[in-house]
């Protein structure tokens, strides 16, 4: 039995706990699985390669809450329409496995739709509308009431009392970690609704619209796609293939918000936007200054 076990090939998955380079790791993987298959040239081709990029999660600096509900996804690439996976990236249940709170995306969207919105619905007081400089009739003897102007609001014609005046902002703000647990709570639902996809990077081969439109149908990404990369200088040829798409958005990961996840159907988040998404939601819900961060937007009313 232990001769038996000695036979069976062994494959070697790097711990990798930080992403600097994709294709750098992809290759350090290769090479140590291609080592292994060298060195034991007893084993039996039957066995099935394992995925070679394995990104485990580092719990040394924030321990989740619950660690019984870690979640996991699949990492595809995009060198090709034809869907590969690469690897798997573990991803923190702090953020991709939060309760799904739905009153509190709804409070985000809500304030996220307000807060840029400003009326423009304007309406003249007695003061403005033309006419009606002198009274219309005697203070007294003529039995009618008395009246000083025409464009009183009493009258046809005349000014709006306690009407609309523009512009007229609708801007407040949310409680800090209302604003966090929004984000939390929406990248959990598209997790838990298999609407969230990982992928390497966002260099695609060409800059060919309909590889964009193949992609999306052969992976059955939905109607609509936001694809989320670290940065905000994307390369040339995904800027050129989704140029022309409506419903096909880029965006960096600093910007990403509750409205434009809800907005589209698939959300694909690069390796490293995903890294950078838990290392800033994690030190938002850690951090012991929040009612100090939301001091200097709140109104003092007397």
């Amino acid at each position: 039995m232990l001769k038996l076990l000695n036979k069976t090939k062994q494959l070697v998955y790097p711990a990798i706990r930080s992403i600097s380079n994709n294709s750098s790791v992809l290759a350090s993987a290769q090479q140590s699985n291609e080592a292994v298959e060298s060195s034991d040239t007893s084993a039996s081709p039957e066995i099935p390669q394992r995925p070679a990029l394995i990104l485990p999660q580092n719990y040394a600096e924030y321990t989740p809450v619950n660690k019984n509900s870690a979640r996991q996804a699949w990492i595809e690439n995009t060198d090709a329409v034809k869907e590969r996976k690469v690897g798997i990236i573990e991803l923190h249940p702090d953020v991709f496995a939060a309760q799904p709170r739905v009153d509190i995306i709804q409070e985000n969207i809500e304030w996220q739709r307000k807060y840029r919105y400003v009326s423009f619905a304007h309406t003249k007081t007695r003061a403005e509308v033309r006419g009606g400089g002198r009274k219309p009739w005697p203070q007294k003897g003529g039995g009618r009431a008395r009246h000083g102007s025409i464009r009183s609001p009493l009258f046809k014609g005349g000014g709006i009392a306690h009407g609309p005046r523009s512009p007229t902002t609708h801007f407040y703000m949310l409680p800090f970690y209302k604003r966090v647990l929004g984000l939390t709570s929406t990248l959990s639902v598209k997790l838990a609704q298999d609407d969230f996809h990982v992928i390497e990077n966002v260099d695609i081969p060409t800059r060919d619209e309909q590889f964009i439109k193949d992609l999306i149908a052969e992976r059955n990404w939905g109607p609509s796609v936001l694809i989320v990369d670290k940065n905000d200088i994307f390369p040339e040829n995904i800027c050129y293939a989704t140029d022309n798409l409506g419903y096909v958005n880029l965006m960096p990961s600093f910007s990403l918000n509750t409205y434009s996840m809800l907005k589209h159907d698939t959300l694909v988040l690069t390796i490293d936007a995903v890294k950078h998404l838990e290392e800033r939601l994690l030190y938002q819900l850690h951090r012991n200054d929040a009612a100090k961060t939301g001091g200097k937007f709140k109104l003092d009313q007397v």
